[in-house]
C-alpha cells in the first residue's frame, strides 16, 4: 500500500524542469529543503485563518520543495549523508510547523486542540520506524497507506471545515498507526530475512 505516495514518480516528472534548471544553475538541494519548509510556515499561517486555498498551494510549495530536495542531489551527484539529516529535519520541522498552524485554528474555532496534538505526535511514528530500520541497516521507507501526502490533504480539509477537525485528526491518527505498523513489518522482514 502507497498511498498518495504512488504518486510521487508522476509529481518529480513534473518538476522536471526545475531540477534541470538547479542542476545548470547548480543549485544546492539544500535550497528546496529551505523552500519546502517556508512552504510549510506559510501553510501553518494560512491554516490559522481557514485559507484553505492558500493552505492546498503552500502545502504544494512544501511537498515540491521536500521532493526536489532528493531530485537536485541526484541529478547533480551531490547526495549526501548530511543531506539525508538535512532532509529528514526540514519533513520533521514542516510537519510540526503545519500541525501547529492547525492547532492554532482549532484553538481559534473552539476546535479540539488536544486531538490536533495527538494527531501531530501520531504522524512521526512512520518516520521512527523508518529511521529505526535505517539505523538497524534496512533500507529507508517511505509511502503506506497514511504518509506526508495524506497528511497534507487532511490538515487542506481540516482548513476548509474546521468543524471536522477533530475527526480530520482522527483519520491522521489511524493512518499513521497503520502506516508505521506497515513499515515495521517491511522492516522486520527486511532484517530477518
Amino acid at each position: 500500500m502507497q498511498g498518495l505516495y504512488a504518486l510521487k514518480p508522476w509529481y518529480t516528472r513534473r518538476l522536471g524542469s526545475i531540477v534541470d534548471a538547479a542542476v545548470v544553475r547548480g543549485i544546492s538541494p539544500d535550497t528546496f529543503t529551505v523552500v519546502g519548509v517556508l512552504g510549510a510556515i506559510g501553510a501553518a499561517l494560512a491554516t490559522v485563518w481557514g485559507w484553505w486555498p492558500a493552505v492546498a498551494a503552500l502545502l504544494a510549495v512544501r511537498l515540491a520543495g521536500a521532493n526536489l530536495d532528493g531530485a537536485v542531489a541526484r541529478a547533480r551527484g551531490v547526495s549526501r549523508p548530511w543531506g539525508f539529516v538535512l532532509n529528514e529535519l526540514g519533513d520533521r520541522a514542516s510537519d510540526l510547523v503545519m500541525f501547529a498552524g492547525l492547532a492554532l485554528l482549532a484553538a481559534r474555532t473552539g476546535g479540539p486542540v488536544l486531538w490536533v496534538l495527538v494527531a501531530a505526535l501520531a504522524a512521526t511514528l512512520p518516520t521512527f520506524v523508518s529511521l529505526a530500520g535505517v539505523g538497524a541497516g534496512a533500507a529507508r521507507r517511505n509511502g503506506g497507506p497514511f504518509g506526508k501526502t495524506e497528511r497534507c490533504l487532511a490538515v487542506v480539509v481540516a482548513a476548509a471545515i474546521p468543524a471536522v477537525i477533530g475527526w480530520v485528526c482522527a483519520v491522521v491518527v489511524v493512518g499513521s498507526v497503520l502506516t508505521a505498523l506497515t513499515r515495521l513489518v517491511g522492516v522486520r522482514r527486511e532484517l530477518v530475512a
